[in-house]
């Protein structure tokens, strides 16, 4: 193995602590099962958080699990029971990535930047230098056996092509779907995405898979996300961070909002729902901090204003999906009043993980740290629950977003109550 200095974040990711941790070198793939599975073992038993293992014994799970391993086929059943066998540490930010996965992209799209000797050894498995993989920018999850597109990356090829939260998954160019095996090497190319939008009303979707780079696609997204929609004379900003795991998240907001196209908007609608966590714990000061505003006027009139903080209404939307370093934001806004909570209970994902490559160039994203907020609250496992409680069913939805809907009635109703006790 070699020794780096790694970053520990909340994944989430945001959080960012240094620590000295070791990751292994990256061989060639192909490794036994049983290998990866033992190396997944140590690294878990050398570096998780809580030397009780959450209460198990985590030597009888090595017992228990290794069995199972020897007799697995193919890499997406080792990987199932090496999950299966972390799943009984019950914590967030305990999982086993396969490059099958776009999870694997992401989550070392998140890390690579902040850690340079990671960048170096990153260059065998992505010779280009750009972590990246071909796919169409979507989030699925699975419900009773069937595939649904949990979620559209704004500005993706998904996007694009008209595909909504809610459609159901059949196949892909007449093959069964797999997140990544569907659109390797069709980049640029049109593929056929059969989806039922309503249920038994199969239809045809082509969209065009592109190169997505892991350390950028989240900041396209959000930037593709954000406008101001005009409702009853008023003017909402809204932006989905997707991820907020690095500072540029909070600068491009915060460009956004002080000179940028969310300027000129009466109240904001701050979408925090699904994708990755992250923060900087600085993110909550622009609606907090106080300071003078600064006007300025040109010789023909004309004026403008500066201001170093957001003084008008937030609305922050949350689900299930909003996890780590989000979920402190959430918590945030509910102790200091900064603005409604709105949607769905939290992921109560809220502990401290690291990347750990294995020798076959697999992933273990291991939680590492505890976390408590305020010095004793704990949110791991216990979420935030919104101020207003907004439920949303998947399921065939057509692109409907009732929580989205309903935040910016939040943020209309606000704004119009802060005019009326101005």
């Amino acid at each position: 193995m070699k020794r780096f200095k790694l970053a520990i974040t909340l994944l989430g990711v945001g959080i960012v602590l240094l620590s000295g941790l070791f990751l292994t070198e990256l061989p060639t793939r192909g490794e036994a099962p049983v290998k990866i599975f033992g190396e997944v073992w140590q690294t878990v038993n050398d570096n998780f958080y809580d030397s009780k293992f959450n209460g198990v014994d985590w030597k009888a799970l090595k017992q228990k699990y290794e069995p199972q391993i020897t007799k697995a086929h193919s890499q997406e059943e080792a990987a199932n029971i090496i999950n299966g066998m972390l799943g009984e540490l019950k914590t967030s930010h305990t999982r086993f990535y396969t490059s099958e996965e776009p999870a694997y992209y992401q989550v070392l799209g998140i890390f690579a930047p902040r850690i340079p000797d990671l960048q170096q050894q990153l260059k065998k498995i992505f010779p280009q230098g750009k972590i990246e993989y071909s796919g169409i920018g979507i989030f699925t999850k699975d419900i009773n056996n069937k595939t649904f597109i949990s979620g559209v990356l704004d500005g993706s090829p998904a996007a694009n092509a008209g595909l909504l939260a809610g459609d159901r998954i059949i196949d892909v160019d007449g093959q069964p779907f797999k997140p990544v095996q569907s659109f390797e090497g069709k980049a640029g190319q049109n593929v056929k995405i059969k989806i039922e939008r309503l249920l038994n009303n199969q239809q045809e979707i082509t969209v065009t898979p592109k190169m997505l780079d892991a350390t950028t696609m989240f900041l396209d997204a959000m930037q593709a996300s954000t406008q101001i929609i005009e409702r009853e004379g008023k003017k909402i900003g809204y932006v989905h961070i997707w991820s907020y795991a690095g500072d540029q998240y909070q600068e491009q907001l915060e460009s956004d909002l002080f000179y940028g196209r969310l300027r000129e908007a009466d109240g904001l609608v701050l979408d925090l729902r699904d994708g990755w966590g992250g923060a900087p714990l600085s993110a909550l000061n622009i609606y907090t901090a106080k300071g003078p505003s600064v006007t300025s006027i040109r010789r023909d009139g004309r004026r403008w204003r500066d201001i170093a903080h957001w003084n008008k209404p937030v609305v922050m939307i949350v689900n299930e999906g909003s996890r780590s370093a989000k979920e402190i934001l959430a918590y945030g806004f509910q102790q200091y009043n900064i603005g409604p909570v709105v949607g769905t209970k939290t992921a109560g994902a809220v502990v401290a993980g690291s990347p750990f490559l294995m020798s076959d160039n697999s992933l273990l994203y291991l939680a590492v740290a505890d976390v408590y907020v305020d010095g004793n609250k704990r949110i791991e496992g216990v979420g935030v629950t919104p101020d207003i409680v907004v439920p949303f069913s998947l399921e065939y939805t057509q692109g409907a977003d009732p929580q989205k809907e309903r935040g910016i009635e939040v943020a209309i109703a606000s704004i119009k109550k802060r005019i009326a006790n101005s």
